[in-house]
């Protein structure tokens, strides 16, 4: 798992500069903490509100970025405020707790900035029992949350924009639903379940750090939309908790209370935290891990005894969790994976047209921004599907179709790959052959999406004319349209929800 942790493909190298710039914005906010004056707390209070703003701020333009970190005190000041006037109020504590969580997974119907000011809202309350925060604390802890937020947004929007020179690919959402269909909407009726349980069974363990097991129940239901999927990052986050445990005994301990290793080793998980996240649950977890044990330390309150506990709470949270998805509202994973499925397949039938116009001269059209779109798409396609082609799912049969559909889908964005590049060939021209082809192509498309979901073409008619790119470029339809024609049987028979 490390190995493939290390060896994931990362192109253009963007996780390793977001790693190594989300060390310099948490550095810059703790340095700039210290150097104002503010208490070991609101030192740390700062800086992992520059995490959060550096790691969950995700919207697609760098405007919009800028404006939700701009938002994020808006919805973390108050949440902050309120969590320190309850801190001895243990019922209304607790209520309030928990209307946070909801209202901070009901927030994701508005999209990244929603989810992002709910991520934050959530993390800020749980920070505030963290840090035991009491009202006369708020002005030092709101003051190093600001600065916080100031030097992740300098080093973001500043020293080092790295989405200016690589803007993501705009996805389109799956189709829009209402009421207890919305994934949203039941998601936050599941985490109130999950985390009223979490938080009962949390005290009985512990009356100090309950909220380590409303917390693990929350994550979980992070950037997922069905069962199977809050199922696996239930077991990853359990398996990243124990991992980073281990590590905590061997580093964290020895050197509690030392400024130095323990900063030197802050800066080495919040690189892993960034590092891993899009390729490794488990092993992201396993950095916070350490991370949230290097802190105990600085506090003064690390011990094995503090380690083996977070481990039961966070198996407490896993398991609320997982209750809480199997009984209440469950969203299958057949529905959430075809949903997926039925987006990356009219990426597949636009990013065509775009190529078939291309190619009948058309100088607007561009196939490469539909590529990129058809890439992430089927990010999201294995992310719905990994409870299927887990090592440890039971369900061999839907594991194999999984598999293939998987790789079918693979198939045809190589292929789309290749004939975006031949469009892109100033000597290609157009060949009646090819609209053909790319008619045939829909047709293969439309085979596969229902009706109502269908797009209309974009061809463009013309008189046969030979170029070098035509051979290759009907290569490349004749191998789609293969693909295409195969996802039809597993498709089909993947139709029993799973």
């Amino acid at each position: 798992m490390l190995k493939g942790m290390l060896t994931a493909p990362d192109p253009g190298r963007l996780r390793l500069r977001t790693a190594a710039r989300a060390v310099l914005g948490v550095a810059l906010a703790v340095l700039l903490g210290a150097l104002t004056g503010h208490t070991l707390t609101a030192v740390i209070t700062g800086g992992l509100a520059a995490l959060l703003a550096l790691f969950t701020v995700t919207d697609a333009t760098v405007r919009a970025q800028a404006l939700t970190t701009a938002l994020l005190p808006a919805a973390g000041f108050p949440v902050l405020a309120l969590a320190a006037a309850l801190h001895d109020r243990s019922l209304a504590r607790d209520t309030a707790f928990l209307a946070v969580a909801v209202a901070g997974v009901y927030a994701r119907r508005w999209g990244p900035r929603g989810h992002t000011l709910g991520v934050f809202a959530f993390m800020t309350f749980f920070v505030a029992q963290f840090l035991g925060t009491v009202p006369g604390e708020l002005p030092g802890l709101c003051s190093a949350m600001l600065i916080g937020l100031l030097a992740a947004s300098a080093v973001r929007f500043g020293l080092w924009c790295i989405e200016r020179r690589q803007p993501p690919p705009a996805v389109p959402a799956p189709p829009a639903a209402s009421g207890l269909a919305r994934v949203t909407t039941r998601q936050a009726v599941q985490v109130a379940v999950a985390g009223a349980l979490a938080l009962t069974l949390g005290q009985l363990l512990s009356q100090e750090r309950w909220y380590w097991a409303v917390g693990a129940a929350w994550w979980i239901f992070v950037n997922t939309a069905s069962r199977g999927e809050t199922l696996v990052r239930g077991f990853r986050r359990v398996a990243g908790t124990v991992t980073g445990i281990a590590a905590g005994l061997l580093v964290a301990v020895p050197a509690q209370g030392e400024t130095i290793p323990t900063a030197v080793m802050a800066a080495l998980c919040v690189f892993g935290i960034f590092y891993t996240a899009a390729v490794s649950y488990t092993w992201m977890m396993a950095f916070v891990t350490v991370l949230v044990s290097l802190l105990y330390g600085l506090l003064g309150v690390l011990d094995g005894a503090l380690l083996a506990l977070r481990v039961a709470e966070t198996g407490v949270g896993a398991l609320c969790a997982a209750v809480a998805v199997v009984l209440v509202l469950p969203v299958t994973t057949h529905a959430t994976t075809d949903a997926w499925i039925q987006q990356a397949l009219r990426s597949v039938h636009r990013c065509t047209a775009e190529a078939a116009a291309r190619l009948a001269g058309s100088p607007a059209a561009d196939p490469a921004p539909r590529v990129a779109e058809l890439e992430t798409l089927l990010g999201r396609v294995r992310l719905s599907v990994t409870p299927l082609v887990h090592p440890l799912s039971p369900l061999r049969a839907r594991k194999e179709r999984a598999r293939k559909v998987l790789a079918l889908l693979d198939d045809c964005a190589r292929e789309l790959r290749g004939l975006a590049s031949v469009a892109a060939d100033p000597a290609a021209s157009h060949d009646a052959r090819l609209a053909a082809a790319c008619r045939r192509v829909e047709t293969a498309v439309h085979a596969l999406v229902p009706p109502a979901q269908r797009e209309p073409g974009r061809h463009t008619a013309g008189a046969p004319a030979a170029h070098p790119g035509a051979e290759a470029a009907l290569a490349h339809l004749h191998a789609l349209e293969r693909a295409l024609a195969d996802l039809a049987a597993p498709l089909r028979a993947s139709a029993v929800p799973a």
